[in-house]
């Protein structure tokens, strides 16, 4: 029941991520100026296009996942809101956001391995949304068990996403 949950819950913010690295291209948010230290803000992997798409993939997963609960109420699973789906989606994309910025000022290339970074950016960004919009509805809705059942599961779910995308010749790496 909890991995149900997990997944349920997660998606609107597991979606944003592949569909905005398919769907990329065009116009870098960055605009391609460098930051303070001479490196890139965020390099050309993050770009408008990626992010508006990526964004609104979310939430219509959580719009989807909004009406399935609506017509099998008795499946038990959490309602999401649209301010929930909407900060799940945000939060993700806006922490990966964060983490380039982080990982340029590192001086690490786009596509360089960066353990837990990689895996548990997207979380943080849409979990301190929630806190910070919603946090009615997160602490309503992700229990502790839940809660570790993300950690858990997101990194399988990181990397099996990226395989594919690599297979797919979407991403230069597998990671």
């Amino acid at each position: 029941m909890s991995l149900t949950w997990a997944l349920w819950i997660m998606l609107p913010a597991y979606i944003p991520n592949p569909v905005a690295a398919v769907s990329g291209g065009g116009i870098p948010i960055d605009f391609g100026r460098n930051s303070y230290d001479g490196r890139r803000i965020f390099g050309d992997g993050k770009t408008y296009r990626g992010l508006v798409i990526g964004i609104l993939a979310g939430i219509i997963t959580g719009l989807i996942l909004m009406w399935l609960v609506k017509q099998f109420p008795r499946a038990g699973l959490p309602e999401h809101t649209l301010l929930s789906v909407s900060l799940l989606a945000s939060g993700a994309l806006l922490g990966d956001l964060v983490k380039s910025f982080f990982k340029r000022r590192l001086n690490k290339e786009r596509g360089t391995k960066w353990p837990v970074a990689d895996q548990y950016d997207l979380v943080a960004g849409a979990f301190l949304l929630l806190l910070m919009f919603d946090p009615a509805w997160l602490f309503a809705t992700v229990t502790l068990p839940v809660f570790l059942i993300i950690l858990v599961i997101t990194p399988v779910l990181h990397r099996a996403t990226n395989i594919l995308g690599y297979q797919l010749r979407i991403k230069e790496v597998p990671w």
